[in-house]
């Protein structure tokens, strides 16, 4: 099938599903061509189609704490003192943008988490 942008949301299932029966391709064979380009469209499609709900940075840290079974007091080298780490948990003081992008390289999260925040 020769694909062009999607404009309907049957274009979209139709190459959401192609995409899902070649998503194992082989690289530079012609299913692979497929993949890459179907891959493409869709994102397209998506981004205009589909608005990502904010996520809210404070409730992203607390998860990946919870997640790598980190306390309060372990941020405090990302952060600053107790107080602060506190302050900054409890939404009563605002993510700077140095904690900002010391707290994206240690979570290896994505910068635009804390685009509202910083």
């Amino acid at each position: 099938m020769k694909w062009k942008v999607l404009k309907s949301a049957e274009d979209y299932n139709k190459a959401s599903l192609r995409l899902m029966e070649i998503f194992h391709t082989e690289p530079n064979t012609p299913e692979g061509e497929e993949l890459e380009l179907l891959m493409v469209l869709v994102k397209d499609y998506d981004d205009k189609h589909f608005e990502l709900p904010e996520l809210d940075a404070i409730e992203v840290i607390k998860s990946k704490m919870l997640e790598m079974g980190m306390k309060n007091k372990d941020l405090e080298p990302l952060i600053g003192s107790k107080g602060h780490v506190s302050a900054v948990l409890s939404g009563k003081r605002e993510i700077t943008l140095k904690m900002a992008k010391k707290l994206k390289d240690f979570f290896r999260i994505p910068a635009e988490v804390f685009l509202h925040s910083a």
